[in-house]
């Protein structure tokens, strides 16, 4: 079994530009010994689906030890790289996102989500709030002695429906990109955008690798990697297809068919 070390070297490695890295979110130590059972390379949590396997609604209303205590079933149940979405830090000061990221790692991740999604309310943090929290991230992580790969997310394009996209909006991802680069982030996930150009473009001009979540039928993961994408993630999708077809099972068995 690798060290921690090595497996952050490891997922590190994995994000490559035009041939990324594609991850199947799951929820549960269950879900993810699926997915490394059916070849994964890596395992990545999503945070609407651990909290709706909880019982909660997402936006940091599961209580964070039980984040941690799914956290550590799931590190104890496969040997593959573990990333986990922990949405904005789970806490509004630098302080607090720094004990949070060293107990993330304590408990087996090489990786983590962080958004700069307010979780109370709508909008973003600045980037002048934001920035100071992913340096505690990164500072954390040293601390620790990881290469922790610090996942960026930003929530410029959820705040706009897929038809409002526009350069004006990609301009200020790039600009989050180059700050969240300088403040210790490893990548930038840019959930929502689905466009073509401005994907191929944020992959040119970004200092960090993207990773785009897969919404729907397009873009495949064939044409993320042609525009340059280094991960690709499925969010909430993998849990709510397994939701379905557990109800669609129930309904057989229930109706006696």
């Amino acid at each position: 079994m690798s060290t921690l070390e090595e497996k952050a070297a490891l997922f590190q490695k994995s994000h490559v530009k035009g041939k990324p890295l594609v991850l199947v979110n799951v929820w549960d130590a269950g879900s993810a010994k699926a997915m490394q059972s059916v070849g994964a390379t890596a395992i990545a949590t999503g945070s609407w689906s651990v909290a709706a396997a909880h019982g909660e609604q997402d936006g940091e209303a599961l209580s964070f030890h039980l984040v941690l205590a799914n956290l550590a079933r799931i590190t104890g149940s496969v040997d593959l790289p573990v990333t986990i979405d922990i949405e904005g830090g789970y806490g509004r000061l630098v302080s607090e996102v720094k004990q949070n990221i060293l107990q993330v790692i304590d408990h087996g991740a090489v990786g983590v989500n962080i958004e700069d999604q307010l979780s109370a309310g709508s909008g973003l943090y600045t980037v002048e709030e934001q920035c100071p929290r992913l340096s505690a991230a990164r500072e954390a992580a040293e601390q620790a002695g990881i290469p922790l790969f610090i996942n960026a997310r930003t929530d410029i394009f959820l705040q706009h429906a897929p038809e409002h996209h526009n350069q004006s909006l990609l301009e200020e991802a790039l600009i989050r990109s180059n700050h969240y680069a300088e403040a210790g982030a490893s990548g930038l996930f840019v959930p929502g955008l689905q466009d073509h150009q401005l994907i191929q473009e944020l992959c040119e001009r970004s200092p960090l690798p993207i990773n785009v979540m897969v919404t729907s039928s397009e873009p495949s993961p064939k044409q993320l990697a042609a525009l340059g994408v280094a991960r690709v993630s499925y969010g909430p999708y993998p849990y709510l297809q397994a939701m379905e077809h557990l109800k669609e099972l129930g309904r057989s068995i229930l109706s006696g068919n």
